[in-house]
């Protein structure tokens, strides 16, 4: 699956859901929240958790957890660039492009 369908997957997921037309602020918010959520996962996987209230879990569970909650994050980003009429695409692009002009100015290879 390339990134327009992802972007066309998740638009039409969240247009169903009715969750699609929550406005940019909202988008935002939740974007943070699941981004808050990946750390935890990502915690959660290096050192573990001491929690009474949760089980021990296997590491390949805490692995399916944290790539669930990156997949939160991604369709979270995708909703909100639709917003702004942003493809996938075009976010990678742009940041590569970025990153190249910042480094290659430096002698770093890109």
């Amino acid at each position: 699956m390339d990134l327009s369908e992802v972007q066309d997957w998740e638009i039409n997921f969240y247009s169903k859901r009715g969750w699609k037309d929550l406005g940019p602020f909202i988008r935002a918010g939740f974007l943070m929240e699941e981004v808050g959520e990946v750390s935890r996962a990502v915690r959660a996987y290096e050192i573990g958790r001491d929690h009474p209230e949760e089980r021990k879990k296997s590491k390949n569970e805490i692995r399916q957890n944290l790539a669930e909650e990156m997949g939160d994050v991604l369709s979270n980003l995708a909703v909100l660039a639709d917003l702004y009429h942003i493809s996938l695409e075009e976010i990678v692009r742009a940041h590569q492009d970025k990153l190249k002009k910042r480094f290659n100015s430096k002698g770093g290879e890109a």
